[in-house]
């Protein structure tokens, strides 16, 4: 009886420290073992000269947070730290251990021991992420043994900085929280209608006039066009000493910055300071917000009622991008430059004289070998700069040229063709990807485009069933900034809803588990509590569908997105509490309700959101039952 009793001890002492370590992406092995390790007084990190500035991260954050001293020996030490060379851990892979001895670390490259301390930080105390001494804290850490290594490469979150600029600050520590969960590209989407943010000294002009818009407050879509006399206040660049700053430090952190010149659509920075449409008399300014597309057509962008294309035939066109071309690809060590090449309304082309003069001479038979056209020219322009192109998956329309590289947004299809043309493919399917859509009750958080929940981008598999694995990079999360206006707005989008997307990027697909992962990103929130980080709770909140049934009635019903969640509502005009009714099925909307409020619970206590849900959002998406 006591060794089954004793035995039961120990299955309870494991799962107890197993659900302590929530490591996020999950890793490729991971064991636990009984015990912790305490951090000493006097904390000796061994590290080869080749890894030291792995070993100094590591010794500045304890010196800051435990107020010990941190020293470095080769004996004796608590952390011990090593380049080794073992093949299938490949460039980014590593072994953690934490036992009775303290914490090894080991790894082929210094990206691999970066990310051992990743997962490290992940399972110390909390009060790690501080930014001082933290006195009442026992830095113990729980044994584990992890072998870890990621399936994609590519690991990327976008940042649109046209739409709304980014300070160098702000966007460093958007590179902060991102390595966390080891992501390792930073796309940042430089230009775009409404904003040029990357000096080229050879074209001034792109920044002095393609970085500035009229200033503008309220819904994007919904502003009032701007005079062309009005001062143009908003906006922002970065110098060339910025870029480098940045690129420095995301290399520090083992991350690479994607930049991105959209063209030729999305061009009004561009034409603002140097008119090269087909309709240059116009009277260009960059766009403050204002609708300018007609979006009914044909993939959402049949017509541009502002030309805000770069004229394809026009040569001048090919001699400023050359231009760009050069600097750009001095700034960024990356070896993709991205083009854009979407969402190109292609309607002034077709009614513009050079452009058809060009189709005849190089026998061109419609608008997307145009830009077919344009794409390859452009493509020979960045790689007689060392680089390859990549662009959005329009590129593929006309034919894709040469060894440029497809980022598929419209769904997965783009990817499959690229990948099937023997293409590299970066999938980035809206569908699943896009985290500027909101992630919750869309009354409670502002409709932007469509929703997309966090359980929906953890059923994001970058890799289609029979396609080649080797034409396909990895995948990326992407935040477009249109209505994002601050840091803490693009922090709330990103998180916890990137942390999906980062463990599919880089955990075995075996591994994945919905239950699991959410428990996780649940201890998450302390972390990014202590960092000062803003994000989501809209796991919290529950996923309210209606139906109309064969008798005209509205039935509501709701879901929970994760586990033991309770959820109270009101019909009455009345504030729901948990004396309130519990939902328990769904139920008919009387026609005289004017509004669903909602409020979830757990363990008794409030947890998500109040939902004010009005009559009109239910009716609007019911589902007819017939």
């Amino acid at each position: 009886m006591k060794r089954i009793l004793l035995s039961l001890l120990l299955v309870v002492q494991l799962s107890n420290i197993k659900a302590q370590i929530a490591i996020i992406p999950e890793p490729f092995e991971m064991s636990t073992g009984m015990g912790n390790y305490t951090l000493p007084k006097y904390i000796v990190i061994n590290a080869p000269t080749a890894a030291i500035s792995i070993g100094e991260q590591i010794a500045t954050k304890l010196k800051t947070v435990t107020g010990n001293q941190v020293n470095f020996a080769s004996n004796k030490s608590c952390i011990d730290i090593q380049l080794i060379n073992e093949p299938s851990l490949g460039k980014e892979g590593y072994h953690l251990t934490v036992n009775e001895k303290g914490i090894q670390m080991k790894a082929n490259t210094n990206a691999g021991l970066f990310y051992a301390w990743q997962s490290l930080l992940q399972i110390m105390p909390t009060s790690v992420f501080a930014n001082s001494v933290q006195n009442n804290t026992s830095w113990k850490i729980p044994f584990v043994t992890i072998t870890d290594k990621p399936r994609f490469g590519w690991r990327g979150l976008m940042l649109d900085v046209s739409r709304h600029f980014f300070t160098k600050a702000e966007v460093k520590q958007y590179i902060d929280n991102m390595v966390l969960y080891k992501y390792n590209v930073l796309h940042l989407h430089l230009t775009d209608d409404q904003g040029w943010r990357i000096e080229i000294k050879a074209l001034p002009k792109l920044t002095q006039v393609g970085a500035w818009r009229v200033d503008r407050k309220g819904k994007w879509g919904n502003i009032t066009t701007p005079a062309l006399d009005e001062p143009k206040t908003y906006g922002g660049f970065y110098t060339q000493e910025d870029i480098k700053e940045l690129v420095a430090y995301a290399k520090s952190k083992f991350v690479e910055i994607l930049p991105e010149i959209d063209i030729p659509g999305h061009s009004l920075s561009f034409l603002s300071a140097y008119p090269l449409s087909t309709t240059p008399n116009y009277n260009y300014q960059v766009n403050a917000g204002t609708e300018f597309m007609d979006w009914t057509g044909l993939n959402g962008h049949a017509t541009a009622m502002i030309d805000n294309a770069l004229n394809p035939a026009n040569d001048t066109v090919y001699s400023y991008l050359d231009k760009i071309f050069t600097e750009v690809a001095a700034l960024f060590p990356f070896e993709y430059i991205h083009m854009g090449g979407d969402e190109n309304a292609k309607n002034n082309w077709e009614k513009s004289s050079e452009v058809q003069s060009l189709m005849k001479r190089e026998n061109l038979k419609d608008q997307h070998e145009v830009q077919s056209y344009f794409v390859k020219r452009v493509e020979k322009i960045i790689n007689s700069k060392g680089k390859k192109l990549m662009g959005w998956d329009e590129i593929l329309e006309g034919g894709l040229p040469g060894n440029a590289a497809v980022m598929s947004w419209r769904g997965m299809q783009g990817g499959i063709d690229a990948a099937t043309q023997k293409h590299k493919v970066v999938m980035t399917p809206n569908d699943f990807a896009y985290i500027d859509f909101y992630q919750g009750e869309a009354t409670a958080e502002g409709k932007v485009y469509r929703g997309l929940r966090m359980k929906k981008t953890y059923e994001f598999e970058p890799l289609p069933q029979g396609i080649d694995p080797s034409y396909i990079l990895g995948g990326q999360a992407n935040l477009w900034t249109e209505q994002v206006l601050n840091l803490r707005s693009a922090q709330y989008l990103t998180w916890p809803r990137s942390m999906s997307i980062a463990e599919t990027l880089w955990s075995p697909k075996e591994k994945k588990d919905w239950k699991t992962f959410s428990e996780k990103v649940e201890k998450q929130f302390t972390i990014l509590d202590v960092l000062n980080v803003k994000y989501a709770k809209s796991i919290y909140d529950p996923i309210v569908a209606t139906v109309t049934n064969t008798k005209g009635e509205l039935i509501a019903s709701m879901e929970g997105e994760v586990d033991n969640l309770k959820f109270y509502y009101s019909i009455d005009e009345s504030l729901p509490d948990h004396f309130s009714d519990e939902y328990k099925a769904p139920f008919v909307l009387p026609s005289d309700v004017t509004i669903l409020r909602i409020i979830s619970y757990r363990d008794g206590k409030p947890i998500g959101k109040m939902l004010n849900i009005p009559i009109e959002s239910l009716q609007k998406r019911a589902v007819k039952v017939l």
